[in-house]
Parts: C-alpha cells; structure tokens; sequence
C-alpha cells in the first residue's frame, strides 16, 4: 500500500478555513450571484482541499461550484489552484452518449441520406466464399481463384465486346453466357458482400416480430399466408419461411410477412359468390291485350257475359 492511500484524509486546517478565497473564485469565474452556500470542504491530498458551493444557475439543478486551493510545505499562504463546475449527487445529467450509428432507428433516413456500413459489419460477408485455390485438375484451376476472380471480372466489363459468336448467347443484361462475368454475375459474387447467416437471422426476427404468427392480427385471422393466394414467395432460403403480401387491402400490402402470419384479407377466406342477374324481359308481340276504353263499356261486357 502506497504512502498516500494511508496518510489522514483530514482537510487541511487553513485550506478548509480559506472559504472566502473559494467563494470570490467562484463568484469570479461564474455569472453574479450564482454561487450559493458553501457546501462542504473535502481533502483531496495534503495541503489540498477542495470547497463546494452551490450553484443557483437555472438549468443546473445539483450542481456545484467546485474550487480547489492548496498550500506549499510550511507556507501560510492559500493560494488558488482550480474553479470547475461539478454534477452534484442528485444534479440533472445529459443522457450517455450515444454514437450516431447507434441512435438510428427505421424510418430515419431521408431522401439524400447515406448510411455507411462498417468494413466488418457482422450482418455481411464477402460475396465470394470458394476454396483458396481451385482444384489441380479443374479447367478453371489457373484461371478463377478468389484473389483474381474480381480482376477477371473487372477486365471483362471494359474490355470491347467481341463478335459475336453462335455458341455464345446474351443475357438481358447485354453479359455473354460462359464468361466469368456472366457465372459470377449469376451466383451472386459480383456484389462485394452478401447477408450473412446472422444478418439473415436478424431480417427474420425484425420481420416476424412486425407480420408474424404472434401479432393480434395473425392471432384472429381465419388462415395464415402460407395458403393466401395474394402471397409472393421470396427466393433463397428465406422463402422457406416468408413472402410478400401483394394483397392492395391487407395491412401488410408490400411487406414482407411470416407464412404463419394471417389477416382478414385471405384469398379463400371468405370466397364471395358471383351476383346474380335478373332474367332479361319477356316481350310477347304475338297477341293483343284487349283494354276498356271507359267504365261504362267494361260493366256492358260483364252483364252480357253473366
């Protein structure tokens, strides 16, 4: 144990009684009248102490007028060594900060935002996860490697388009087919990073929490997703558990929602019968119908024929 951890932590007796000289350093450092009581007085070493004093300053609740003064050996002379305004016990604090990458929630970003992602982002992994090298006896063994596929690709987009030959045909992209471009282009491993694992595990989760099977909508559904008509699969793994809902009436029209997800908009929920038609008119032009011309003709007709 070191020598200073085991001398008395008693104030110094006239560092403690130098009050006035903390005060008018406070009193000179802060906005007139400010500085309020003195608080109390704590020995920060030998011959240093430190006064406190309370700070009346709207906005700075608890806080306090911390002036430190000292003393040289066998010298009665206080003098001066710091004035700083502290957070007291119970002061109002601003809230830990935060980084940026860290406050950002969805719905966040606006027209113009960029939002960098980290070189080592744990929800990424490269594009390309072959062998170090090809096998010895692949056609491709001195060719395609994962430190030059890149390079070959690259070499491929500028290079001038060859005539084009019968074997080779083009895909809408204008890439010919059998080039490296066009295979690397097709697995995906033209974009430099891909989701990994865990970001797909996190998508998954985001997702399911938002349009999935606990939701109260999925819970008083009539059927889930999986059977709706207006559900668009997704490819990849992740069709294996979520589609798109393309239903213009659901809640989650243009969402990605969990095949136990469900709304009242399920395509066989409640199948509508198709409205019926009224028959089209009869029109008889075969025959007369005979009409009175007043009431007294109609009473001479009935007593001829009674």
């Amino acid at each position: 144990m070191s020598a200073a951890t085991t001398r008395s932590r008693t104030p110094d007796r006239l560092c403690a009684e130098a009050v006035d000289l903390a005060r008018s350093a406070a009193e000179e450092a802060a906005f007139p009248g400010v500085v309020g009581e003195h608080v109390t007085a704590v020995a920060d070493g030998d011959r240093v102490v430190t006064h406190f004093f309370e700070c009346k300053e709207l906005g700075y609740r608890g806080w306090r007028w911390a002036v430190t003064v000292t003393r040289a050996s066998r010298a009665k002379l206080v003098t001066l060594d710091e004035t700083v305004l502290l957070p007291g016990p119970d002061s109002l604090l601003a809230p830990e900060w935060v980084p940026w990458s860290e406050r950002l929630r969805p719905g966040d970003m606006g027209p113009g935002d960029l939002l960098p992602t980290e070189a080592e982002d744990l929800r990424l992994e490269p594009g390309y996860n072959a062998e170090e090298s090809a096998p010895p006896n692949s056609v491709v063994a001195s060719a395609v490697t994962p430190q030059n596929l890149a390079d070959l690709v690259e070499a491929e987009s500028t290079a001038p388009s060859p005539s084009p030959s019968p074997s080779l045909s083009s895909d809408p992209s204008g890439t010919a087919r059998g080039t490296i471009a066009a295979v690397a282009e097709e697995l995906g491993m033209r974009r430099a990073r891909v989701l990994s694992r865990y970001g797909l595990h996190l998508s998954a989760d985001r997702w399911d929490e938002s349009f999935g099977a606990k939701t109260p909508m999925a819970q008083a559904a009539p059927a889930p997703c999986v059977s709706c008509g207006f559900l668009l699969p997704l490819a990849g793994s992740l069709r294996q558990a979520f589609g798109v809902c393309a239903n213009e009436f659901s809640p989650a029209d243009g969402h990605v929602v969990s095949l136990a997800y469900g709304c009242g908009g399920h395509s066989e929920a409640a199948v509508m019968p198709p409205p019926l038609r009224p028959l089209p008119p009869v029109m008889d032009s075969m025959a007369t119908d005979a009409f009175p011309l007043d009431q007294t003709t109609q009473e001479a007709e009935d007593l001829g024929h009674a």
